[in-house]
């Protein structure tokens, strides 16, 4: 392990430690745009809002719903061995998807802010026998005070883009540093454990995606059929964890579409649910009526987009829309996954940005599992195709499920990599218990 830390960290410590008295400004800031709770803003300061349970602990940080929508299997996997589970994340909606969907007695926290003094604090109540940190979730001194305090740090998934990892190699001591404090980087693609190879990780193993291995996302029946009576036997073009910018995408996709298909319902989940009234207005521009099903509002003949401006959700979506445009790819994002929506039957719609899961859409544009658009009018072309040819589209919607599930068993080679661990917790527990 590296000793010495790099003047770049240190200096990146020395900020935190003079800048700490400005932690309540940022809270008020976060607070006023809805990216805290109020009642939980102790966890950011390290507090525990719970006891520590007894036993072993795995500590398991998942940055936001991406990452831990990835990790739930593996969640389960750890605590059907009778190891308690710590989950830390660090977006107001990732801690209600968490609430929904965390197995019973899987404790979530907020992750503290990378404050010297707040991971201390944190890390001296929850005492974590081995921490498991999900795809590249850097933060330098929660790296450094678990690695000081002994904790076994392992990245799960992990995931290094290629700007990544250039902007990575302008710093080459100071990445090194932070990689060589982890025991074992199990990456998800060959590029990815390249990548984390050449900057200096230790013990890198290919592992691959978890992502491909996530259970389709559930749904409550209740719901699912009262949203089907609601539409009818109307055809719907959805939008997934659409960004700003692309509900304009969308709708003037709508308004082109609505002339050769007079019934048609657009149905929008936006990747952050508070946008939902925002995207009201965009509809409301073009003439378009639109409701939010965060306000209990059902769809009608009359209604033409459907905001779905609640969180995990995406089940409804990708079991009633047919085809499906998958949002963070027309914008500068990277795209967001498409597995889910391949794993339920829709046909799938991307942008070209899709950086994110560059391997995942050039799989599925090569069987033409999926489609590229580039604008209102491609996506219009595209949509109308299915939607007219129904063969057409359920070939498309075959040749994705298929790739995906194809490409599973990451999630039983990233057990199988964690096992000698999860054995020394076992035995310790044995141990203690003797």
């Amino acid at each position: 392990m590296t000793d010495r830390i790099p003047a770049l960290i240190r200096l990146y410590r020395f900020l935190w430690l003079i800048g700490r008295p400005l932690v309540p400004l940022l809270f008020w800031r976060r607070l006023r745009r809805g990216k805290e709770i109020r009642a939980r803003l102790r966890e950011r300061r390290g507090y525990a809002a719970m006891n520590r349970p007894a036993g072993p602990l795995v500590w398991l940080h998942a940055a936001s719903v991406g990452e831990l929508t990835s990790v739930f299997g593996l969640i389960e996997r750890i605590t059907s061995q009778q190891i308690s589970v710590l989950v830390t994340s660090g977006t107001v909606t990732s801690a209600t998807l968490a609430a929904q969907r965390l197995p019973p007695g899987v404790i979530h926290q907020f992750v503290p802010l990378d404050a010297p003094r707040y991971i201390r604090r944190f890390l001296e109540h929850w005492q974590p026998d081995l921490a498991l940190l999900v795809e590249s979730d850097l933060w330098p001194n929660l790296l450094i005070e678990s690695a000081a305090r002994g904790v076994p740090l392992i990245l799960v998934n992990g995931r290094l883009s290629e700007s990544s990892f250039r902007r990575w190699r302008r710093f080459p001591r100071t990445i090194a540093a932070l990689l060589d404090r982890f025991d074992m980087c199990l990456a998800r693609m060959p590029a990815d454990g390249k990548f984390f190879a050449d900057l200096g990780a230790p013990r890198v193993l290919v592992t691959g995606n978890l992502k491909f291995d996530v259970p389709a996302p559930p749904v409550s029946l209740d719901k699912l059929n009262q949203l089907r009576a609601a539409i009818g036997n109307r055809p719907i073009l959805g939008a997934a964890s659409t960004h700003p910018g692309e509900e304009a995408v969308v709708i003037a996709a709508h308004r082109m579409l609505r002339t050769r298909v007079p019934n048609l319902l657009t149905a929008i989940a936006p990747r952050h649910p508070e946008r939902g009234p925002g995207i009201t207005q965009i509809a409301a521009a073009g003439r378009l009526k639109s409701v939010l099903r965060s306000r209990g509002q059902m769809p009608d003949a009359t209604t033409d987009i459907y905001i779905a401006d609640t969180i995990g959700e995406l089940g409804l979506m990708y079991r009633l829309a047919p085809i499906v445009f998958i949002g963070g790819s027309l914008v500068r994002h990277g795209g967001q996954n498409p597995i889910e929506a391949a794993k339920l039957g829709a046909a799938i719609l991307h942008g070209p940005n899709v950086s994110n899961f560059a391997e995942i859409y050039r799989a599925l544009d090569a069987v033409s599992g999926a489609a590229l658009i580039g604008d209102p009018e491609t996506l219009a072309d595209r949509a109308y195709i299915w939607l007219r040819d129904q063969n057409a589209r359920a070939a498309a919607a075959e040749a994705a499920h298929n790739t995906v599930m194809a490409l599973g068993g990451a999630l039983d080679r990233t057990v199988q990599a964690l096992d000698p661990y999860f054995m020394q917790l076992r035995l310790g527990r044995t141990a203690r218990h003797a």
